[in-house]
């Protein structure tokens, strides 16, 4: 009967320890549940990825005659996106393309020289100047002759040499004249009319720079965001009528509080997750933080006082490219 007793008791008292244990064992759940309820939520940074975007505006104003491109479509460098009608630039073209043939011509004839008609009559000319002169020169001989024996007034000598040296004087000119038409125009001349066509090639230049412009060329490759052009509009000079965004140049912008900054200097790398991809983890490094604060958070350290946290913008860009990353998507940095 003791012995019956005693096991009872023994069991007893092992139900009551197990009891104490398992109550133990609640209670510590219990403390710890409560304790990790009134710790703070682990602090995190949330960004933004964004991405280069380039905005394309005509050099000129013309009026839109074909849009060849459409939001949302992929696109190379160097392709066309609007076509402009200029009536003011083709004529401007034609314009100095007759100017350019003009000077062309005025170079040719002064690098040709005179024509051969007008050579062989500039020599003629000099031959008839150059006989008369002879024939002056003779008889101013036989007149002086004449004057030396007595038979002949001194007007009449004087007469005969003012006649001789006025056609010794028109010889000389003829033979100047033909000379010139011989040998054609002035280096300097020559040298002028290929400067006035140097000139107009220029002009004309300028001209079809102006017409190349009428065809908007995309300057880089991505993705049409905006198309704001419409076939029939005048568009004015240096207003933009694409956006292109270029998805291979994305990064990230992080508002980071500065008593957070040592985490992200320039150089330093960190992992961030993308919601919209399936809180698809990337690797960024940070290339850019502001030199200026952008705002300042009050931040309380004492129930009584606080002070102003200064917030500075940081930049990073993926280690590698992030598939699907578009610009506005959030990441979120976990803090430390």
């Amino acid at each position: 009967m003791n012995s019956t007793s005693s096991k009872k008791t023994l069991r007893l008292q092992r139900k009551t320890v197990l009891l104490t244990m398992v109550a133990l064992v609640l209670l510590l759940f219990i403390i710890l549940g409560f304790w990790k309820a009134s710790q703070p939520p682990a602090p995190y940074f949330q960004g933004q990825m964004e991405a280069k975007e380039v905005d394309i505006a005509p050099k000129l104003a013309a009026r839109i005659s074909q849009v060849h491109v459409r939001e949302g479509q992929k696109i190379q460098p160097g392709d066309l996106l609007i076509e402009m009608d200029s009536p003011e630039v083709q004529a401007k073209l034609a314009q100095a393309q007759a100017a350019k043939e003009a000077a062309q011509a005025v170079a040719d004839k002064a690098g040709n020289g005179a024509r051969p008609e007008e050579v062989q009559m500039a020599r003629l000319n000099w031959e008839r100047a150059q006989a008369a002169a002879n024939l002056a020169h003779t008889s101013y001989t036989r007149v002086q002759s004449l004057f030396a024996q007595g038979l002949v007034s001194a007007q009449k000598r004087d007469e005969a040499q003012t006649n001789w040296k006025a056609s010794a004087a028109q010889a000389s000119a003829a033979k100047a004249q033909y000379d010139m038409a011989a040998q054609g125009a002035r280096k300097e001349d020559k040298s002028a009319a290929q400067a006035q066509v140097r000139q107009v090639d220029g002009v004309i230049a300028e001209a079809k720079a102006a017409e190349a412009e009428t065809q908007l060329r995309s300057p880089v490759g991505g993705e049409v965001a905006n198309v704001l052009a419409k076939v029939g509009e005048l568009s004015p000079q240096g207003v933009a009528v694409v956006t292109v965004v270029d998805l291979q140049d994305q990064w990230v912008v992080l508002n980071v509080r500065e008593d957070q900054m040592q985490r992200f200097a320039v150089g330093q790398r960190f992992t961030g997750k993308l919601p919209a991809l399936g809180s698809q983890s990337a690797e960024f490094a940070v290339y850019y933080v502001g030199v200026l604060p952008d705002f300042a958070t009050w931040r309380t350290t004492r129930g009584s006082q606080g002070f102003d946290a200064r917030t500075f913008e940081v930049r990073a860009r993926p280690a590698q490219p992030i598939e699907g990353a578009r610009p506005g998507m959030s990441v979120l940095v976990e803090g430390v």
